[in-house]
């Protein structure tokens, strides 16, 4: 059985709208790159593209299910910190 805590939210649109890869990626990163709490409407002036508001609470579902932004009161924060033993033993960089 599934804990309810790792259920993505219902939302209750007439339509459903999935993101592209390009899409949430393009919302990752411009996550990553702010440095402070985000509300929703800022979040969607901030990025390059226009996203529909489905379309773009489907990533933030998506991304607060796989633990990688902290949701709060309609604001997001950056919270993953991608750790790799390869980039500290070799001294590379991780994409």
């Amino acid at each position: 059985m599934i804990p309810a805590a790792l259920l993505m939210r219902k939302r209750n649109y007439s339509e459903q709208r999935s993101p592209t890869l390009n899409t949430v990626l393009m919302v990752e990163e411009t996550l990553r790159k702010a440095s402070e709490v985000l509300t929703i409407g800022k979040l969607k002036r901030m990025l390059p593209k226009q996203v529909m508001h489905q379309t773009l609470m489907a990533v933030i579902d998506y991304l607060e299910y796989s633990g990688k932004i902290v949701v709060h009161d309609d604001k997001v924060l950056w919270a993953f910190k991608p750790q790799s033993r390869l980039k500290k033993m070799q001294g590379l960089t991780v994409r």
